[in-house]
């Protein structure tokens, strides 16, 4: 006999509202170089800062087998120094904490920059989702 269950909409939903809670009053950051292992420590230079709103993301939803998050207003911020973004990393509002990483492109990544050279003017991101398949 196979062990594998089907998470329901109900449970896919409460773990990535979960997840998606310890952003709140975080931040998303925007680092050089490649992306750290599983658990692994922020490597490289951090290119910029910005802050996650106090509710980070709305309410997770399912539709199709997929759980989506958005994420409310993500905060504009001044680069700290210029470089080639290479990942980000979500963090905790205790700014020490990393809640994930992630890959950074053009497109195709798990966050796409219309750039990816960071400079000290200004950076913004005007949407950010998370997804969890159900299967």
């Amino acid at each position: 006999m196979a062990n594998n269950p089907f998470p329901y909409d109900a449970s896919v939903i409460a773990a990535v509202n979960a997840f998606t809670a310890l952003c709140n009053s975080g931040f998303l950051e925007i680092w050089s170089g490649t992306q750290p292992a599983l658990n692994g420590a922020l490597t490289g230079t951090k290119l910029a800062k910005l802050s996650l709103s106090a509710t980070a993301f709305a309410t997770a939803t399912a539709s199709a087998g997929t759980v989506t998050a958005t994420a409310n207003a993500i905060t504009a911020s001044a680069g700290l120094t210029s470089g080639t973004a290479g990942y980000f990393a979500l963090m905790k509002s205790d700014d020490s904490t990393i809640v994930a990483t992630g890959s950074v492109g053009t497109s195709g990544a798990d966050l796409n920059l219309s750039s990816l050279s960071i400079t000290t003017a200004q950076v913004s991101i005007t949407s950010f989702t998370v997804t969890e398949a159900e299967s």
